[in-house]
């Protein structure tokens, strides 16, 4: 049986625009894909921290909504 989860990373950015990349986990694979731009990759290890960094260089967006 596969098992097939969606989480994403958002981030704003200084036009207050979001921007979401989504890690797809299927059994031990993850893939990351970003909404704003189709870039996507394969990542086995920390993917959440691959999604941050594209949303920091492609699209300048570090606020995370979540912070206080």
């Amino acid at each position: 049986m596969r098992q097939n989860d969606t989480s994403k990373v958002s981030r704003w950015d200084q036009h207050g625009r979001e921007h979401v990349v989504r890690v797809r986990r299927t059994g031990v694979q993850r893939t990351i894909r970003c909404d704003t731009c189709g870039w996507r990759r394969g990542a086995q290890f920390l993917p959440w921290l691959k999604a941050e960094e594209h949303l920091a260089e492609a699209h300048q967006a570090t606020v995370d909504p979540t912070a206080a």
